[in-house]
């Protein structure tokens, strides 16, 4: 039987107070009033897309062995690459053998839904084992817009397979039209949507409402067989009323993390769905709904094997690792919505070297390091000579993985002078437990709080970007963890 076998999520450290972008931007659209309650979840500024989806994959490979994966399946509206595959990049930084298969899935909000059926039909027709399905977005909408105070971002990862389950498909039902609600064309920086009324008329008074009983009716169901029921409408009023029509108990209705989190595009229907598996007992029934472009609807159940689940961080536990971002332009200049001077050292032409990037592909995206066959040191990056002065055997080395090691800050240091959107860059030695030592930029962290000794987890971030040739570089950079000391 096919089904979610882990699952995994992913929230940005930083929340963004709705109120202070309505103090900004407010006196240029008073009605936004009504959409400035809450916080908003907003990636760092070295954050996109892919890393979040990266970091929602590693949480949904706690516990599991990588090598068993057949594939990954990569869901968003903001990618940062057209040609390139993006899937391509999140395996990579998965750690990943390069005998899989990877495709992104794009162009609408029901992506994330449509890319977790093409997975459970893949592993049902025993074409693959085992599939991940990520899905992230770092959608952007214009100052002064609902748009850009409805968003939010965040990421969502599920593995399907047939063994040991979670919660096993039952079924599913799809409308696709072209319902151009949201709309953002080739070359757009920001969302644009049609008018609030006709979609909420239209699309989920209509084409929700179609999906969900097309589901019932197909499988002989009622409404009230489902534990909880996952859709992500952000209209509060609409989505009383949807309730009202569909039926739907308060208790089953699964919260759209409007207030904590913010619509996160492709991927929101997916971190519903993992905060519904957080909390889901066997014999639970679970309806997931998308809309965007239509509609998909999916059906689960819960399996004994959800008392036995991996010990994934999830979407409730990074939403309570959490720091405010207390400066609406902050969050400006790292969209590059509004310009910032990093000084003259962020002038330098960073420029993609592909064949170099190719020779070190594993080191760079997978941070794969070398261990001596002939004396175990364990050394990163990976060397011919084994770095041991008592050893230096040649060509003795194994594939060493870095990325899902705990390290220690050795030193660091607070550089106002490097070009840094967040500045001071911070950066030091780390020491890996088990072996090896390099230098790395550190993220997601306040400079107070760092110390010499302070535990570290490796993150996949933005390295940098080329304006220029609209190129975004990778690396791994080290993020001070307290609860790990």
């Amino acid at each position: 039987m096919a089904g979610i076998c882990t699952y995994g999520g992913y929230v940005p450290r930083y929340r963004l107070n709705r109120k202070l972008i309505y103090q900004a931007m407010g006196w240029m659209n008073p009605a936004n009033i009504a959409n400035a309650k809450g916080e908003k979840a907003v990636a760092n500024f070295d954050e996109d897309s892919i890393t979040m989806a990266v970091a929602a994959g590693l949480d949904s490979l706690n516990g599991m062995d990588r090598n068993k994966l057949g594939g990954v399946y990569f869901a968003s509206t903001s990618m940062p690459y057209k040609e390139r595959l993006n899937a391509g990049i999140v395996s990579a930084a998965l750690g990943l053998g390069d005998q899989i298969r990877a495709a992104d899935f794009s162009g609408g909000l029901k992506a994330g839904t449509s890319a977790l059926l093409s997975a459970l039909e893949a592993v049902g027709s025993k074409g693959v084992s085992n599939l991940m399905v990520t899905a992230a977005d770092c959608r952007l909408g214009q100052p002064a817009s609902p748009q850009e105070l409805i968003f939010g971002d965040a990421a969502a990862a599920l593995v399907v397979g047939d063994e040991n389950v979670i919660a096993e498909f039952k079924g599913s039902f799809s409308v696709t039209c072209d319902f151009g609600d949201h709309y953002r064309g080739a070359n757009a920086k920001f969302d644009r949507q049609w008018e609030d009324r006709w979609i909420r008329d239209v699309g989920f008074d209509r084409i929700v409402p179609e999906a969900v009983n097309g589901l019932l009716a197909k499988y002989s169901l009622k409404i009230d067989d489902f534990s909880k029921v996952v859709y992500d409408c952000q209209y509060a009023a609409a989505r009383k009323k949807l309730n009202k029509v569909l039926g739907i108990a308060p208790e089953a209705d699964q919260s759209n993390l409007q207030q904590e989190v913010g619509h996160c595009g492709a991927a929101h229907s997916l971190v519903m769905l993992v905060a519904a598996l957080e909390a889901a007992k066997p014999g639970d029934q679970i309806l997931v709904v998308s809309f965007g472009s239509g509609c998909d609807a999916l059906w689960f159940e819960v399996t004994e094997n959800i008392s036995h689940a991996n010990g994934a961080k999830g979407v409730s536990g990074a939403l309570a690792s959490r720091a405010d971002l207390d400066n609406y332009t902050k969050y400006l200049v790292w969209r590059d919505i509004l310009p910032g001077d990093t000084g003259l050292r962020a002038e330098e032409d960073l420029w993609t070297r592909w064949s170099a990037l190719w020779r070190n592909r594993k080191t760079v995206l997978g941070l794969w390091g070398g261990k001596c066959r002939k004396c175990g040191t364990v050394q990163l990056p990976p060397q011919k000579m084994c770095v041991n002065p008592e050893c230096g055997a040649v060509d003795q080395m194994d594939d060493y993985l870095f990325s899902d090691k705990i390290g220690h800050i050795a030193s660091f240091t607070g550089d106002m002078l490097a070009a840094s959107l967040n500045p001071p860059a911070v950066y030091g030695q780390v020491v890996f437990e088990g072996g090896g030592k390099m230098l790395f930029d550190f993220t997601d962290c306040d400079m107070k709080e760092v110390k010499t000794g302070m535990a570290v987890t490796m993150s996949f971030r933005r390295k940098y970007y080329d304006a220029g040739r609209d190129i975004t570089g990778y690396f791994w950079k080290a993020v001070p963890v307290k609860e790990v000391e």
